[in-house]
């Protein structure tokens, strides 16, 4: 599937703490912690967990999310399939959209039981 300018901007333009507690609840269900999603989110963004607070007590937007975020290097290594879009062939003028399917394939891994260190992406 091709991302669009529109599935973008509605990406974009979601609160990331409308979705936040989605994700937590998915990963509590499958036997895993909240220490384990903050631990993902850290790596992908840098952002501990009184930061990540505030951004959700801020009711920041998916962009000002990624915006403010200093990814990983090697989040280019996030590869794969999440919700019918490859993630590597999303386009670069897509970056928001890109970056929260990254970070949504690296909350499956974890919701599916992988290994901390093998979600963690290594060069």
């Amino acid at each position: 599937m091709q991302v669009t300018a529109k599935k973008n901007e509605q990406v974009a333009n979601m609160v990331f703490a409308s979705i936040y507690p989605h994700y937590l609840k998915r990963l509590v269900k499958n036997g895993r912690t909240e220490e384990e999603l903050h631990q993902v989110i850290e790596w992908l963004t840098g952002f501990d967990k009184s930061t990540l607070q505030g951004l959700i007590e801020e009711k920041v937007t998916f962009a000002t999310f990624f915006q403010r975020a200093n990814l990983h290097p090697n989040a280019h290594l996030i590869k794969g399939v999440v919700c019918g879009y490859r993630i590597e062939e999303i386009a670069d003028e897509f970056a928001v959209y890109k970056q929260c399917r990254q970070m949504e394939k690296l909350i499956d891994e974890l919701a599916k039981g992988r290994k901390m260190e093998k979600i963690l992406r290594q060069a």
